[in-house]
């Protein structure tokens, strides 16, 4: 007998050619509609900023959005860059959503800031090494989030008590490390940074100690998928991936683009290498 593997997805609520912020949001409650009468798991939102084509800034206000379009998916961050938050701020919004919507939300966490350098300026101001606090700020997270903390002088309403799943999210062997110290499940980019991968996965497994939140490993690998009716019309629409990983590499962002495979393939050796090995998780057929 097969296993059936969980199958969800990660939305980052991009604009497409002709669109704008309003209809990259109506997209992404579409797809989650879709896949939620499809069976699917869960849909998680990303973080990014500064990004003229994406729409997904606002994180948590996206997944109650969703969340309110949908019945049953669960909705979660992938994910909530915790060094641009409080903890505490992360706790209040996520026990409001658990609160809206419980049983339906997820948590993920990661430390990279979501956008360029400048922007991160902006958004850390005088904290910019914030990064290396995630370990601590994820366990602080946890307790405003555990009915233990309820004789703590700061505490998370609403958000304390609530049982709201914690991922941690990497594309390197680093969030390997921290995911299997506190035995939370662990979720790794290989749609973009797939070749720490193995190793990551490895250094998880190896290294996981059971907690009260998860007994043995769990890993969610997130990777680019193009299906159609044939073989040919999934190339055919793969092309607009394969130009929106071309335009983050050449600086020359744009709207989603349609397809046209001639103009993919329209770039210098390097760049194509480049684009290769950052989609080599990516299924098409």
């Amino acid at each position: 007998m097969t296993e059936q593997i969980p199958l969800s997805a990660l939305e980052l609520a991009v604009v497409v050619e002709g669109g704008d912020a309003g209809t990259a949001i109506e997209s992404s409650v579409r797809v989650a509609q879709h896949i939620e009468e499809l069976g699917y798991r869960r849909i998680w939102l990303a973080e990014h900023h500064n990004m003229e084509h994406i729409a997904s800034s606002a994180t948590a206000v996206l997944i109650g959005h969703v969340a309110g379009r949908t019945k049953t998916i669960r909705v979660g961050s992938g994910g909530v860059m915790l060094p641009n938050h409080t903890p505490l701020i992360v706790a209040e919004q996520f026990g409001t959503l658990e609160t809206l919507y419980p049983g339906r939300i997820d948590l993920g966490l990661g430390r990279a800031p979501g956008t360029d350098q400048l922007t991160a300026m902006a958004l850390r101001k005088n904290n910019m090494h914030a990064a290396f606090q995630f370990p601590d700020d994820v366990k602080e997270l946890q307790q405003f989030l555990s009915g233990d903390n309820v004789d703590s002088k700061v505490r998370a309403f609403p958000g304390e008590g609530l049982d709201i799943p914690i991922w941690i999210l990497g594309s390197s062997t680093d969030s390997a490390h921290l995911a299997a110290r506190l035995g939370l499940p662990y979720a790794f980019a290989s749609h973009f940074a797939p070749a720490q991968f193995r190793a990551a996965v490895s250094i998880y497994k190896r290294e996981f100690r059971p907690s009260e939140h998860l007994n043995e490993p769990y890993v969610m690998a997130c990777v680019n998928v193009i299906g159609a009716d044939t073989d040919e019309e999934a190339e055919f629409l793969s092309s607009s991936l394969y130009r929106m990983f071309i335009g983050i590499l050449t600086d020359q962002r744009q709207p989603l683009q349609p397809p046209n495979p001639s103009l993919a393939l329209a770039w210098s050796p390097e760049v194509q290498q480049a684009v290769n090995n950052m989609t080599a998780c990516t299924f098409v057929g």
